[in-house]
């Protein structure tokens, strides 16, 4: 078989299996299947799972091209979804079945888990021992349709109960990239990184009237215009429409038990805010509420020298 095309297996456990398919569905990876491996010689029961009666963990049957994506690509991913050190569950869900687990395929996939896995506990970003196991694969029973694919199918469901979990705020925590950390200022930081919220009226743009654009304070990319920059009463710059929407981008937040839109930048993934429907009806009724912290101003006269020439004809007259 040509080995441009040919497909490899990997196998992971770590925690509720719902939380495990979105962050492999990467360019190479073919299917993602959610089900059971462990001590087993038939399919298990969801209840049976979750009771601890079948001797087995949830996990995630990935089907890859290692042309396109490799083996040790698929374990940092792996590790960055885990809480690595812990060895009852994982976040709010404890029991043995949502423990964390690499089951090799063969004894490459063994040696490259378990380099994996020692660069991690060397890199100080835990301060325990880690306790994932690396185990030969047996057996792999899929779940029911119900659990495929579903944070897409149920997608309000699976994101109230990731954010329940903590698992998100956990995992950010310690991922966040040591770069940002020097870059950063703690409160943009927090922001644009750990989804947090500067206080209203206590924050550096919420008032500001200068003619210029707003980037990204991450990447820089340009997101709003002083023009479309508007009072909304509320304490954080408000504004009607970014620059380009294809700059930004939308996605369902039920934090805080409620529904929003949350507004992130599209190519660094930074939190802004979020978007509401009570903007001003003659220019399309929506209101951007950004944190000033995620921002960073550039004056109309200064886009030439900082690269954003493109935008001087917005402020011509």
């Amino acid at each position: 078989m040509d080995k441009r095309i040919e497909l490899q297996t990997a196998t992971f456990a770590g925690g509720h299996f719902w939380h495990l398919v979105q962050p492999f569905e990467k360019p190479g990876v073919v299917d993602i299947v959610s089900g059971y491996t462990g001590e087993l010689d038939e399919p298990p029961t969801h209840t049976e799972v979750l009771s601890g009666v079948a001797n087995c963990v949830m996990a995630v049957q990935v089907s890859y091209r290692p042309a396109l994506i490799s083996y040790d690509d698929l374990l940092n991913i792996y590790w960055r979804q885990i809480d690595p050190t812990d060895n009852e569950g994982q976040f709010n869900d404890s029991g043995p079945c949502f423990k964390t687990a690499i089951f090799f395929h063969d004894s490459s996939q063994k040696r490259q888990a378990e380099q994996s896995k020692q660069a991690l506990g060397n890199s100080g970003r835990f301060s325990t021992p880690i306790v994932t196991e690396i185990l030969p694969f047996k057996v792999f029973f899929p779940a029911k349709q119900f659990h495929q694919r579903f944070h897409k199918e149920y997608e309000f469901r699976y994101k109230l109960q990731r954010w329940k979990s903590g698992k998100d705020e956990i995992l950010r925590n310690v991922w966040v990239e040591e770069e940002l950390k020097k870059q950063l200022e703690p409160m943009a930081l927090n922001v644009t990184q750990l989804g947090g919220t500067e206080p209203p009226y206590k924050n550096e743009l919420w008032d500001h009237e200068e003619e210029g654009i707003y980037v990204d304070v991450v990447s820089g990319e340009p997101l709003f215009s002083s023009r479309d920059k508007y009072d909304a009463g509320c304490g954080w710059p408000s504004f009607t429409k970014p620059i380009d929407k294809n700059f930004v981008k939308e996605k369902m937040d039920v934090s805080h038990d409620s529904v929003r839109t949350e507004v992130r930048s599209q190519l660094a993934d930074s939190h802004l805010g979020h978007v509401f429907p009570d903007g001003p009806r003659e220019v399309g009724g929506l209101r951007y509420c950004i944190n000033s912290a995620a921002l960073r101003f550039i004056p109309a006269r200064e886009l030439m020298e900082n690269g954003y020439g493109y935008y001087l004809p917005m402020f011509d007259s």
